[in-house]
């Protein structure tokens, strides 16, 4: 009887053999899987917290200045309805005003921001988006003046003349809503995406 448990005892417990507690262990499994790991959590890791750089950052807000500055003309009614707005604007005038002193500015801008910029493929992708958006809102801000010179619509005053007011303000809104938001995404490294614009300023690009 003893002779059979200790055959027995051996046939299920050899000789030389790990415990089965060891067996589904494997130390090279686990140095292996830990630098994979480590690895594939520092790429992360810098995909994750790769800021844009500031000069991309600084290029990117200079641009939205160009149809701003545009659209200051057609908050005229509003800035005379309202004057206090008009304070919060004092910031602005002594760019302004150096902005309006150049001759030809706007076109000079214009042009300089988009074949300096939008056409210059060495610099990234999110500068010349950025201005691209910013060249396509200052063309789309040219249409309400075209539309004003050729309806005329403040002659003899009445509806025509509180249409375009509402227009002009309407506009003048709108721009200043998109300066302040691509300035602010900027700032923080993100890229604004305009409404009406941004599909457009990328199929340029």
């Amino acid at each position: 009887m003893a002779s059979m448990c200790i055959s027995l005892h051996q046939t299920l417990n050899p000789r030389g053999s790990r415990p089965l507690l060891h067996s589904f262990s494997s130390p090279r499994s686990s140095t292996v899987s830990i630098p994979r790991l480590s690895r594939k959590r520092a790429v992360t890791t810098r995909a994750l917290y790769n800021p844009t750089p500031a000069t991309e950052r600084v290029i990117a807000i200079a641009s939205y200045a160009l149809p701003f500055f545009n659209s200051l003309q057609y908050g005229r009614f509003l800035f005379a309805q309202y004057p206090r707005l008009g304070l919060l604007m004092e910031p602005v005038f002594p760019i302004l005003n150096l902005y309006r002193s150049v001759p030809y500015a706007s076109f000079v801008a214009f042009f300089g921001l988009y074949l300096g910029v939008v056409r210059n493929t060495s610099l990234s992708r999110y500068v010349r988006f950025n201005a691209m958006q910013a060249v396509t809102l200052d063309v789309l801000l040219a249409v309400p003046v075209l539309l004003t010179r050729i309806l005329d619509p403040g002659q003899g005053g009445g509806f025509g003349m509180k249409a375009m007011m509402w227009g002009h303000t309407g506009v003048f809104v709108f721009s200043s809503m998109c300066f302040v938001y691509g300035v602010l995404s900027c700032l923080v490294g993100k890229t604004p995406y305009i409404p009406f614009v941004a599909d457009a300023a990328g199929r340029q690009l």
